[in-house]
This record gives structure tokens, sequence and C-alpha cells, in this order.
């Protein structure tokens, strides 16, 4: 794993070339569309996960780590003889009213969403400050509105978002930190969040730009935050939304409509 040099030795269309990444459960959906795209852009590429994965990303060396096991990700980073990049993606959690569990099961998606992000980025740090890296949180809209059946998990995605701006700060100049706060994905598991094809078209029909996010599209985003494009880029949440969600009081309203 050699340097290959300064930014004017990368090709425009292979931005991360020579560096090398790790796409923390980058073994499907969002983490492989972003261990992908990564690849695309010239990258070495280490994925983490419990499991293997069923498809691997063509390009990627899998790893498994069990990442909210402080002393298997240790060992996990310290055995990397490079990192310039890595992205916090593994996380999520399942529909949960709060009533429906006590604070312990709550707290395990507070675990894998907030304190592995920050066991993997300390574990990496020393890794990173010498290579000049950058982090990429993977986070989501979910921590800046209400999450109802995800509250858990709407909590440890905005603690993420604060996590990384003190990073930013703390870790400044050798180390970037930003965060791509991320809205509705299509992926392989969209059913169980949003039902049949049916109510997937519906739920796409409610975002601006009319449709969900690819994978590819976060990848995208993920390859820019991490490549020289963004060398003066700290401390920031890029919003990877379609535009957002159009506010329901529009829709309710009877003023201001069009005949």
């Amino acid at each position: 794993m050699e340097n290959s040099g300064g930014p004017r030795d990368r090709p425009r269309d292979r931005p991360l070339s020579g560096r090398v990444a790790v796409v923390t459960g980058g073994t499907r959906g969002v983490g492989a569309g972003i261990a992908k795209a990564f690849v695309e852009a010239g990258a070495e590429v280490v994925t983490c996960a419990r499991r293997p994965p069923e498809d691997p990303v063509k390009g990627t060396e899998f790893v498994p780590v069990d990442l909210r096991d402080p002393d298997a990700v240790r060992a996990f980073f310290a055995g990397l003889p490079r990192l310039d990049v890595l992205v916090n993606n593994a996380g999520g959690g399942p529909y949960r009213r709060l009533a429906d569990a006590g604070a312990e099961r709550h707290a395990r998606v507070v675990e894998l969403n907030l304190i592995a992000p920050l066991t993997a980025s300390l574990a990496a740090y020393e890794h990173l400050r010498q290579a000049r890296g950058a982090v990429v949180m993977i986070g989501s809209v979910s921590g800046s509105r209400p999450s109802p059946g995800s509250a858990a998990y709407g909590a440890a995605k905005a603690g993420l978002e604060s996590l990384a701006r003190s990073m930013a700060v703390e870790w400044a100049p050798e180390v970037r930190v930003n965060t791509l706060t991320v809205g509705m994905v299509r992926t392989e598991l969209s059913h169980l969040h949003y039902g049949g094809e049916d109510a997937i078209e519906a739920v796409a029909r409610t975002v601006p730009l009319g449709r969900l996010a690819e994978p590819a599209d976060i990848g995208a985003a993920a390859v820019f935050l991490a490549s020289d494009a963004a060398a003066y880029i700290s401390g920031a949440s890029l919003l990877v939304h379609g535009g957002g969600e159009r506010p329901a009081f529009l829709d309710a309203a009877t003023a201001n409509k069009e005949t």
C-alpha cells in the first residue's frame, strides 16, 4: 500500500486512487453502495461486519469484526498497515416503540449507532493522523426530527452528528471529520421499513426529487467528502435526502390551493 502522491497525481475519475478505506457495515445496502463507489474511485477498500456478505462487493476485502466489541475493533485497526479513510456506516435498529421495551434494549441501538463509531474512530485515529486522512460518519435525518418507533436510533444519530463536529475540532488539522445526513434509501430491506412496492412508490412521491435515494447516491457523496475536493470541509453535515420532506400542513391547509 504505497502513497500515490498528492491530488495532482490522481485522475479526476479516480479521486481516491492509492488510498485505503475501511467501510464498516459495508456488506449490503448503503454500506455496499459506499464500498462500491470507493472501489470505483480507486481506493483499496476493506469492509467489516459480524457476518460475511452473501454477495461481496467486487474489489473489496472483508474482515469479520463485531463492532460492539472494543477489543476486536482495536485489534482490527491495529492490524492494518495503513488507513486513509474511515466510513462509519454500520448501524440501524428495529421498529420498536419506546414503551414496548426496557432501556437496556434501546441502549443496544445507541451502542451500535453511536458508541461503535466512536470506538472505531478512536481505534483508527493514529493511522488517520499519520495519513492526514478523513472520517465520514453516516448520519440520518432521524437525528434532526421526531422518529416514532425508532427513537433510540434517532437519538443516537443526533449524538453522532454532534460527536463528529467535536471530533473535527479536536483532531484538526490532521484529520477531517464530516457527516452525511442521509434520508430514505431504497435497498434490499426497504420493504421492512415501508411495505410492498406500492408503498415504496407512495413514500417516494413524498420526496421533492420524486424518488428514494439509491445506495450509489450515498456512495458518491461519501467519495466527495473523503476526497481532495473536500479538502477544506470539516465539521460539516451534508444533507443527502432528495430535498427533505414536504411539510404536512401544506396538504392539510385550504388556503393558497391551485384550482
